[in-house]
């Protein structure tokens, strides 16, 4: 096998092992996934509507998955992609203004819009009675 004539020991390109893994990157990374997430998850709400348009039987079907317990985190974790997709691209806007560069403001703000995205996701869920967790009856 011929030699190629590269001396030089250290990897010709960037390679995965070669990167340290910090906030802005999985910021990233999951603003793609939520992206694809998101497109995917309207396919939830099509077939919402559509089961809701083809009668009470068709619809008490879908009602019977979306609140099996796979159905339950499927749609929980579509709004946790919302809210995360929504939040990060604000986050985007900011810097596209050329604010918010520093790194350790960019990665708190990382670590803090998955935090809230999910927390956020928690809330809307309970207040709208769907969690298994639900408030307590105020009023009487």
């Amino acid at each position: 096998m011929a030699q190629s004539g590269w001396t030089d020991k250290r990897p010709m390109s960037p390679h995965v092992q070669v990167w340290r893994w910090h906030t802005t990157m999985l910021g990233s990374i999951l603003h793609r996934a939520t992206g694809v997430a998101n497109y995917l998850g309207l396919m939830l709400l099509v077939a919402w509507l559509f089961a809701a348009a083809s009668g009470p039987e068709a619809y008490g079907a879908f009602e019977r998955v979306a609140s099996s317990i796979p159905g339950t985190v499927v749609l929980f974790g579509f709004t946790a992609s919302i809210l995360y997709h929504a939040m990060s691209g604000a986050r985007h806007l900011v810097w596209d203004a050329g604010h918010g560069f520093n790194p350790k403001l960019a990665s708190l703000l990382g670590g803090l819009i998955i935090v809230l995205a999910l927390g956020g996701a928690a809330a809307i869920w309970i207040v709208a009675g769907l969690a298994p967790i639900s408030l307590p009856e105020l009023g009487g």
